[in-house]
């Protein structure tokens, strides 16, 4: 008679340039002593600089690809959607957990609701102070913030501190980020520690406390009456009369900019355009623009994903992937919130859980009751139906654009 198979599976990830591991050495004792058995598919940590023999003295089982069984496990906790195929083997009632991109994805949820497993996509995780050690796109954007000020200093051709020398005196750069989120503050406080001038945009007058608490410069919004408002963490849709006149305040800070770092987004929605080819025409030859939001359409004309782009002697470096360009650190911070999550989950298991036709079953000592507003945020599919139709069936390209504060 073989062996129980392991309860939650951490794979290999299979998307290219992909260096994350949805487990570490660490998360997986702190799992362990939950009365979890975790599986790490063998390699799967070595991207990030976790090694096989660390995790098997935290108490995992180390498995070869070709041995993970994923027909057999109970859970699989990923960072990308793991391939078709592999979804089309798990087993019915099981679990999966990651970054699952959401929005639009009808095929996703298709394969998912056919074989009847549940889904949390921890990018719907609600931006509550309850589900903070959860929050895995504050995690990531942290990352993403500090790697693009790194890569827009070491792509510029000036300095970036002010330099006292005997040749003279050497001004500090001058940084211009746009959105004061997760992302743009700690791009803030990352540009401010190399000794650059750092003016902040950002739609919400809110902010300008955040911005100067970190030593930044806060450049108000226009003063056109409805200014958008702040929901979630994020800004409301604004009116094309506020987009315009953004822009037009902007040009002129563009001109005196030796670094933009640009991170105004909004997960599932197009990003806003804040920086037009007519904007670009202002920057001076040898400054650097750095787009986060570049896989969700930009903040600014011109950039590609996973590319730099030279555009009359401006470099415009189209960063889609920067938390994987960290993934020790990224890891290790995904991780825990991954590892947070499931002990919110096992919390929640109680012998009074309703019956799983209410959608609030547990498996495996999981509770998946909806009324809780951390589960009811992120699943998505469960026991063979959509829970969030509001996300899954509305295309990215159909969202209103928003000139948001980041992630």
């Amino acid at each position: 008679m073989s062996l129980s198979p392991p309860q939650l599976l951490i794979p290999r990830e299979y998307r290219p340039g992909e260096a994350r591991v949805a487990a570490t050495p660490e998360t997986v004792q702190r799992l362990t002593a939950k009365g979890l058995r975790l599986a790490v598919e063998a390699g799967a940590g070595e991207p990030s600089g976790f090694h096989d023999r660390a995790y098997a003295e935290a108490g995992a089982e180390l498995l070869s690809p070709e041995a993970a069984c994923w027909e057999q496990v109970d859970g699989v906790l990923c960072v990308q959607p793991p391939a078709q195929e592999r979804l089309e083997q798990l087993r019915p009632g099981a679990l999966l957990v990651g970054l699952l991109a959401p929005y639009g994805a009808d095929a996703l949820v298709g394969a998912l609701n056919r074989r009847q497993v549940s889904a949390m996509a921890l990018e719907l995780l609600p931006r509550t102070s309850r589900a903070q050690t959860m929050d895995v796109l504050s995690s990531q954007a942290n990352i993403a913030g500090y790697k693009a000020v790194l890569l827009a200093a070491a792509a510029l051709d000036r300095y970036v501190p002010m330099l006292m020398t005997a040749a003279g005196t050497i001004q500090p750069a001058r940084t211009l980020i746009l959105g004061a989120g997760v992302a743009g503050l700690q791009a803030l406080a990352t540009a401010r520690r190399l000794g650059s001038v750092v003016y902040v945009s950002d739609v919400r007058p809110a902010a300008r406390e955040q911005v100067e608490s970190l030593g930044g410069r806060f450049v108000a919004p226009p003063e056109l009456g409805n200014t958008p408002a702040e929901v979630g963490g994020y800004a409301q849709a604004a009116t094309e009369a506020f987009l315009a006149a953004q822009r037009e305040q902007l040009e002129d800070q563009l001109a005196q900019a030796d670094m933009v770092i640009c991170t105004a987004q909004v997960p599932g929605r197009r990003a806003p355009r804040l920086i037009s080819e007519t904007m670009l025409d202002r920057l001076r030859p040898g400054s650097v623009v750095v787009d986060l939001a570049v896989g969700q359409g930009g903040n600014c004309a011109c950039t590609v994903p996973g590319q730099t782009v030279l555009r009359n002697g401006v470099q415009l470096i189209g960063a889609d992937a920067l938390p994987s360009s960290v993934p020790n650190h990224a890891s290790a911070l995904y991780a825990r919130n991954v590892a947070a999550l499931l002990e919110h989950l096992l919390s929640l298991s109680s012998p009074e859980a309703l019956p799983e036709e209410d959608g609030t079953a547990g498996l495996q000592g999981f509770c998946l009751n909806r009324e809780d507003p951390i589960v009811a945020g992120c699943l998505i599919t469960h026991a063979g139906r959509c829970w969030r139709p509001d996300v899954v069936g509305v295309p990215a390209a159909d969202e209103p654009q928003l000139v948001g504060a980041g992630s």
